[in-house]
């Protein structure tokens, strides 16, 4: 697993160029911005890093083709696929917020108005639009494809970056205020995240539901031959859960509280479960309609997926 390993190395050496750098960059924004706080600025230095990082590694890898970042589909096939996954995105994951509604996880809010719901719409779709182009072309556009065409076998490639993927959501999970806020704290802040997977139970719900997430993305990517499908649902998804956040509080004291991960408040057991049996039934529908011969096996190593009625 070369490529995988490259990988991993970037995004160990953006992780910890940024905990270094952390400090000074909150230093000089903190007197401009005193409602920032140190986990956001290294979380912002974080992506710069990472981009830096991912930009160096696709020349040395060789990755400088559209296709190579998921964007090998023709224009209007890809705007179709991204268009269909979002619509999918929202209607796979409200299932999962009605149920939390219906359970008490999170209640709605008692301020909740027009404007309220109007800015969280807002913010749930900016927020799922970023998350989901910039994850979904470095997980699975670049991450996984280098994988799969170095090993040519799907589990492989799909299921470690799936764990890469979950893992470093918890990078931003930790907060510092910012009286407690020293030259140091970069390195506190990587050593929280060290700290999470020590005591792993407090976080095995949301990370095996971000796995399952992950898995999930990384079949239709590797289904489609592109990311625009796993994008679309990316989004989908992101936007129903930030909206659902801005609209509801957390319940620590409903009976089936334990379904939610405290962790973030949205992921953990039940969206684990929902996650596994979307993902069936997708295998099942797939299989299906490739026994009828209406759709084929496609992926980064073989090229786009050839669906009946694509164009």
């Amino acid at each position: 697993m070369r490529a995988l390993a490259w990988f991993l190395a970037a995004i160990a050496g953006a992780v910890l160029l940024a905990a270094l750098l952390a400090y000074p960059a909150y230093a000089l924004l903190h007197p401009l911005h005193p409602d920032w706080r140190f986990d956001r600025v290294a979380a912002r230095i974080w992506a710069l890093m990472m981009l830096a990082a991912i930009v160096l590694l696709a020349r040395r890898l060789r990755l400088t083709s559209a296709a190579d970042w998921g964007y090998g589909a023709p224009r209007p096939r890809w705007l179709r696929q991204f268009a269909l996954g979002l619509a999918a995105g929202l209607l796979t994951m409200l299932p999962v917020t009605l149920t939390m509604l219906a359970l008490g996880l999170r209640p709605l809010r008692p301020d909740l108005g027009a404007g309220v719901l109007r800015e969280a719409l807002l913010a749930g779709l900016g927020s799922g639009l970023a998350v989901g182009f910039l994850e979904e072309t470095l997980f699975r556009g670049l991450m996984q494809g280098a994988v799969l065409r170095e090993l040519r076998r799907p589990v492989l490639a799909i299921l470690p970056v799936a764990v890469v993927y979950s893992a470093l959501h918890f990078l931003a999970r930790a907060q510092i205020a910012h009286a407690q806020v020293h030259w140091d704290s970069g390195l506190t802040l990587l050593g929280s995240l060290l700290g999470q997977f020590a005591a792993p139970a407090g976080i095995v719900d949301s990370f095996l539901a971000l796995v399952a997430v992950g898995v999930l993305l990384g079949l239709v990517t590797w289904w489609t031959g592109s990311i625009a499908l796993a994008v679309g649902l990316h989004a989908g998804w992101v936007w129903i859960m930030r909206t659902t956040v801005g609209v509801t509080s957390d319940n620590a004291a409903a009976p089936f509280a334990w379904l939610v991960s405290r962790s973030d408040g949205y992921t953990g057991w039940l969206v684990l479960g929902w996650t596994l049996l979307v993902t069936a039934l997708a295998v099942a529908a797939r299989d299906r309609l490739r026994r009828s011969g209406q759709v084929s096996v496609g992926g980064p190593s073989s090229g786009p997926s050839r669906i009946s009625g694509a164009r």
